[in-house]
């Protein structure tokens, strides 16, 4: 199984790894820096959070790409974090811990249960394309928000991606992250160590119930992590050819983040933004070799977990331009292929519009992603379309039946 594994491993799934790490330890990692220090945890706490959130993804992640041969790259509910920075000041610590638990112990029954495997049948693949295209776009999108920041670089990089597209298009991508990395040291950009003040190992902290933190935390956090990560998740595998039932990384996700629980993990899912970066043929044009990146990634969440935060910190120093501008360059395809798929059914096209076009307003109404959001207006669009589209097939039936 190791030989399998050198065989299978290239430069360009490596990168594809390297850069989703570099995603996902950019703003997502700030989040949880800014969450923690809102609450008033201690170091120690901080420091575990970050442990057990780096190493349930990289066991999770490692597994799975592994069992399945496909790029499962999983991650930290970064929806989750977003929603502590409000929500988790004045929470008592082991009543958050325990509230991390139970909305845990939700997303392993949706899991095991198979709930989750029919609700993602319920939606048809153009819509669950839409849904990811108008996630990718906001984030592609940021390329010209980039750009009007740090014009040289963004553009630069830019510019030899596309010309590298037309004669060297392997190579393309690496070689604008290189140019990048040249122009930001030549500018001075690289941004000074920070301190984020975490510890290096595991703290240990009891659960205690609440009934208050179980509808403030825990439901909300389920929630979250079920709209907001799994089912785009799920839609970046699916888009790229991966079929795998969603009952696989629900469960086991969901069991890892009971287990990183007690230590402060607020929750490990399938990553979407991140995961799109691995999954294209940018990191191997053969679909079968992608599942590399997903190891290598697992891998390298290992390695900063026992680091205890100090490696994540190094990846801070680099210019958020050139982060922004890196991962749009490597969604680019990925965005043009979901568009595709999601205008090419005709009698879906409408819904499939709507559907992208709430997905990329971001939209988040009662602590429900736009994700969620975009399928329910685009499912709704499609319900209302299709009895028009069906009693007009029945009156065209009748009156060529009349005719003849």
């Amino acid at each position: 199984m190791q030989s399998s594994f050198w065989r299978d491993l290239s430069p360009s799934a490596a990168l594809a790894a390297v850069l989703a790490l570099l995603v996902g330890y950019s703003g997502p990692f700030l989040i949880i820096v800014h969450a923690a220090q809102s609450a008033g945890l201690s170091p120690a706490q901080l420091g575990s959070w970050i442990w057990a959130v780096s190493i349930g993804s990289g066991v999770a992640g490692l597994w799975l790409s592994w069992r399945w041969k496909a790029p499962v790259i999983t991650a930290w509910s970064t929806p989750g974090a977003a929603l502590l920075l409000a929500a988790l000041p004045g929470v008592p610590y082991g009543e958050a811990v325990g509230a991390f638990l139970a909305a845990a112990a939700i997303v392993t029954l949706l899991g095991v249960s198979g709930l989750f495997d029919r609700l993602m049948k319920v939606f048809p693949a153009a819509l669950a394309a839409a849904m990811l295209a108008g996630i990718l776009f906001r984030f592609v999108a940021e390329l010209a928000s980039a750009a009007s920041h740090d014009p040289l670089l963004v553009v630069s990089m830019a510019a030899l991606f596309f010309i590298g597209r037309r004669f060297f298009p392997r190579y393309a991508l690496p070689a604008a992250i290189l140019l990048g990395l040249l122009l930001a040291a030549a500018q001075g950009l690289f941004q000074p160590l920070p301190v984020h003040g975490g510890g290096n190992g595991p703290l240990f902290t009891a659960p205690q119930w609440s009934w208050s933190a179980f509808f403030n935390l825990a439901l909300p956090l389920a929630l979250v992590a079920l709209t907001g990560q799994f089912l785009p998740g799920m839609a970046v595998l699916a888009s790229s050819g991966y079929r795998i039932p969603a009952r696989s990384p629900v469960s086991l996700l969901g069991a890892v983040s009971m287990l990183t629980a007690p230590f402060g993990g607020h929750g490990v899912v399938l990553a979407a933004i991140t995961a799109a970066i691995c999954t294209g043929p940018e990191t191997h044009p053969d679909p079968k070799r992608r599942y590399v990146a997903g190891v290598i990634c697992g891998l390298l969440y290992l390695a900063l977990g026992v680091a205890g935060g100090a490696l994540a910190s190094l990846i801070l120093t680099l210019p958020k331009a050139l982060v922004a501008t890196a991962a749009g360059l490597a969604l680019f395809g990925t965005l043009a292929s979901s568009l595709s798929a999601a205008l090419s059914d005709e009698s879906r096209r409408e819904a499939a519009l709507i559907t992208f076009v709430v997905a990329a307003s971001g939209v988040s109404i009662a602590g429900l992603g736009a994700p969620l959001w975009a399928l329910l207006a685009g499912g709704a669009v499609a319900l209302i379309l299709r009895p028009a589209k069906v009693g007009t097939a029945s009156a065209s039936a009748d009156a060529a039946r009349q005719r003849g």
